[in-house]
């Protein structure tokens, strides 16, 4: 539960953040007409919204398994993290629209000191905001977390490219204004595509990658018993997975100690593997020819 204390408390601190730069960049933008000040603060609406897609996704992935869900509600986490990066995508391709059209009719904006005070206040904003969803993503392996900390991320860059373009104003030079709009769309995009794929990738049951999948192997290779693996499968529950397989022990065994060995097996597992959540191991009997 503290993880999804951790989740809610970053979630609501991005809500708060974000309504804060919204506000500012909405004003300044809309009064002097910025075209990368205006693709910011629309950057800071999907914020926003991302923030509120985790609070609520955290929710529902915090639900415990029951009769209707017996591996929890975990893959809400991915199904809200699949809407904040459609969301993000959609609004990166409006922002790409209006920049494009800022450049052809070469419109320009009043140039504002506020401009630049307002693109400090972001960085110093969304920094810390990085700093802390970084850490605690590391922390607790969450994936709406991840692509909060993500976006933090882009955010402070994209308002150094908006700074970059207001300082040019300064000096007369407005151009950079809508490439500046276009570079934020774009890094929009591509950001949110990686966030869409690996979001779907889990919603679609993709299996443990291959590098994990050895390191199960490693372990069960130890145990000079097990003379077989068959039907490997792995689910994906939440952020982490389940994987069942079945092994072959010599027929001799006793019921007993061949079922301790996949006991002993499916703990050691859990316990080495941090992506595993739960191993389910199936014994089968294996004739051994005697010498």
């Amino acid at each position: 539960m503290k993880k999804y204390k951790n989740v809610n408390n970053a979630s609501v601190l991005g809500m708060i953040g974000n309504i804060f730069l919204l506000i500012i960049k909405g004003i300044i933008g809309l009064i002097t007409k910025s075209q990368a000040m205006l693709a910011d603060s629309f950057n800071s609406a999907g914020d926003i919204f991302s923030s509120l897609m985790t609070f609520i996704g955290n929710k529902v992935a915090s639900k415990p398994s029951d009769d209707d869900h017996n591996l929890g509600h975990g893959k809400a986490e991915y199904i809200y993290s699949l809407l904040i990066s459609i969301s993000m995508i959609l609004m990166g391709l409006v922002i790409f629209s209006d920049s494009i059209r800022a450049i052809i009719y070469h419109k320009k904006y009043i140039y504002s000191f506020w401009l630049i005070i307002v693109c400090i206040i972001t960085i110093g904003v969304k920094l810390f905001l990085y700093l802390y969803t970084h850490k605690l993503s590391k922390k607790i392996n969450n994936l709406l977390i991840e692509a909060n900390s993500k976006d933090h991320r882009n955010d402070c860059i994209l308002t150094l490219i908006n700074l970059i373009s207001c300082l040019l104003a300064a000096n007369n030079i407005y151009f950079f204004d809508g490439i500046a709009g276009i570079i934020i769309s774009l890094w929009i995009i591509i950001t949110s595509f990686k966030i869409f794929k690996k979001s779907y990738d889990v919603l679609m049951d993709k299996s443990i990658s291959l590098e994990t999948k050895q390191q199960v192997f490693d372990i069960i290779n130890n145990y000079k018993e097990i003379k077989k693996v068959i039907h490997f499968n792995s689910t994906p529950v939440g952020y982490k997975y389940q994987i069942s397989f079945t092994i072959y022990v010599d027929g001799n065994l006793s019921t007993f100690k061949s079922h301790s060995i996949a006991n002993k097996l499916e703990k050691e597992i859990d316990k080495k593997i941090d992506e595993i959540y739960l191993t389910v191991i199936h014994v089968n009997p294996i004739k051994i020819k005697k010498n």
